[in-house]
This record gives structure tokens, C-alpha cells and sequence, in this order.
């Protein structure tokens, strides 16, 4: 499948493929929900997609994941490499690291702005210092640079209905959205992490802080304060989901299928959490096999109908029927 996604992206080089594959095995690794729903695009588009996720992933790892035995000044140093890498690789097109070489590529292909990219590693890099957000505001702060830009990367590649301007908030929006639940799902692990990114003023609401989600941590005791924090946070971001949806119908409807499996998936997660009775501290929620299982087989038959669509012949002035604009879609 690798071949044929490179070929429709119409990526001959040999390098730039090898980036590329590279970018789409970090993808299938790493972010299962996010690579399923992504099998759902065109071929075309796809690349892109894993170029995207793939240097995202990289940055993160950097952070958090390749060597636990890293001091934060080593991993500052990492990340400076990767964000001067980067810029040599927007200007020239090349990049010492393979998802450096992918992501330039894409962004070039795509008119993606190169700030986007920026502020994106602004916030990996507040990971090394920055344990806690003190009210939403802050920590939609940080959200701005490892979420919101995430979506409107993804913008061009995915082509919309309408003027892009229009459809960016939303964009913006579903990247929170999928940032939020993934705060919500991973709290216990990052607390490990010496971080919370749960805001501060939602648990203190709740009769809720630091000491007490590590002390439930530790000794796998539940305190109905931390609950109540949790189900906050699971309406906090649903309103977020609500704020993204909209979207969906802005988009190239050969897209569409690929994101609404996205959203359903993620918002599974939220499904799961409430169902686990909100014991994200102990054990992580995860969607089941039954349900993603169901969720992209809908996925595939709505990428059936919009194939089906894109391939009926126009109706005619004698017999006038709703036609879809094409206004920003990406050539």
C-alpha cells in the first residue's frame, strides 16, 4: 500500500520516498486511531498525512519517550537541532532527518505556513519546564502550538467546500478537541511524567490538586473530588467536539468519511473513560475492537458513497440538481 500512496502523490524520489515510509511506519506504530482513520483518504493524500503525524511523533519523542535518561537541557538541545533542521529543510527542501525531508516536502506541496511549524515546537519545548497550567486559559496557551496547529496543517492538505479562512477555527477546534481527550485519557501517565495537563482552576473547583491525584495514583485509591474533576473535564471538551463538528461539512467530501471516523473514534475514547467510571488514574481507557472495528467500516462505506458521487455525470440545466462547490480545494 506504501507504493501506491507514493505513486498517487506523484513522490518519485527515491530519498523523499524513503522519507515518506518512514513517516507512515511511525504513524501505524504510534497512533493507532489516527492511522486507521487515516486508510480511510484517498490515496493521494495520504503521504502528507504521515508526513505530518511522523514529525509531530518525532518532536514528542524527543520530549518524552526515546531516552528517559536525558536531562531536560539535552533534550532542549534536541529540539533546537530538529527546529534548525526544519528551517534549513522549509528553505531548501532537504533535512538531515527523514521526517524532516517528508514534512518540507509536504509543506512546500501544500503552501503550509511555516509558523505553523514554530509554534508547534514552542510548545514541545514548554514541556521541559512547564508541569502544570494554572487555568484553561494558560493551557489553551500551550494548546495553540501542540494541537490547534495541528489541524490547520492539515487543512490544505485535505481541501475544503468553502474558503479556508472559514473552515480554519474548526480545524483549530478538532485539534484541541483531540488534545483534551488525550489529557483526559493519559492523566495517570503523566503524572508519572511529573505533569498535569488537566487546568488547574477545573480541579481546584473540585476540591482537587496536585498531592491528591498523586496520592490516588500511588495507592490506587478513588476520592469522589477526583471524579467530579473528571467529569468536568469530559464537558469541557465535548463542548470543544461540538465547536469542531461543523467542520466536517467543510470539507473536500472526499475527506470527509477519513475525519468523521476521526472524531467518532476520539470521542470513543471520552465513551470509555465515562464507562470505566472515570478511573483514568488506574487504567486507561481504550476504545474497543467491536467499536472501531464497526466505526471504520462506516468510515469505508461513506468513502464509497463520495467516490460513487465524485464519479456520477453532472444533471443537466434541463434537470438542475445540488452541486457541491469546489471553492479552495487543494489541486
Amino acid at each position: 500500500m506504501t507504493r501506491r500512496e507514493l505513486d498517487a502523490a506523484g513522490i518519485g524520489d527515491p530519498a523523499l520516498r524513503a522519507a515518506y515510509s518512514r513517516c507512515r511506519r511511525l504513524n501505524a506504530r504510534h497512533g493507532r486511531t489516527y492511522f486507521l482513520a487515516t486508510r480511510l483518504l484517498p490515496l493521494e493524500h495520504r503521504s502528507a498525512v504521515h508526513a505530518l503525524y511522523g514529525f509531530a511523533r518525532w518532536a514528542d519523542d524527543i520530549v518524552d519517550d526515546l531516552d528517559r535518561h536525558r536531562t531536560p537541557d539535552e533534550r532542549d538541545r534536541l529540539l533546537r537541532r530538529l527546529e534548525q533542521d526544519l528551517a534549513d529543510g522549509l528553505r531548501t527542501g532537504g533535512g538531515d532527518e527523514p521526517v524532516v525531508r517528508a514534512v518540507a516536502d509536504t509543506a512546500r506541496r501544500y503552501d503550509i505556513e511555516h509558523e505553523l511549524f514554530a509554534d508547534f515546537l514552542a510548545s514541545m519545548r514548554a514541556d521541559l519546564t512547564v508541569t502544570d497550567y494554572p487555568t484553561y486559559a494558560d493551557l489553551l496557551g500551550y494548546v495553540r502550538g501542540s494541537a490547534e496547529v495541528i489541524g490547520l496543517q492539515m487543512l490544505p492538505v485535505l481541501g475544503t467546500v468553502v474558503p479556508r479562512e472559514e473552515a480554519a477555527p474548526h480545524a483549530a477546534a478538532l485539534g484541541v478537541a483531540f488534545q483534551l481527550t488525550n489529557f483526559l485519557r493519559d492523566v495517570g501517565e503523566d503524572l508519572d511524567r511529573g505533569r498535569v495537563y488537566l487546568p488547574g482552576d477545573l480541579l481546584a473547583a473540585h476540591g482537587v490538586d496536585r498531592p491528591l491525584l498523586e496520592w490516588s495514583r500511588r495507592t490506587g485509591r478513588h476520592d469522589p473530588r477526583i471524579r467530579a474533576a473528571f467529569v468536568a473535564a469530559d464537558a469541557m471538551t465535548r463542548e470543544v467536539y461540538r465547536e469542531a463538528e461543523p467542520g466536517i461539512a467543510m470539507l473536500d467530501p472526499r475527506v470527509r468519511p477519513c475525519i468523521r471516523t476521526a472524531f467518532t473514534l476520539y470521542g470513543g475514547i471520552l465513551d470509555a473513560v465515562a464507562a470505566q467510571d472515570y478511573t483514568v488514574l488506574h487504567r486507561r481507557a481504550v476504545v474497543s475492537r467491536r467499536r472501531r472495528a464497526a466505526t471504520a467500516a462506516a468510515g469505508a462505506l461513506g468513502v464509497a458513497a463520495a467516490r460513487w458521487d465524485a464519479r456520477a455525470p453532472r444533471r443537466t440545466a434541463a434537470a438542475p440538481g445540488p452541486v457541491v462547490p469546489r471553492k479552495g480545494t487543494v489541486r
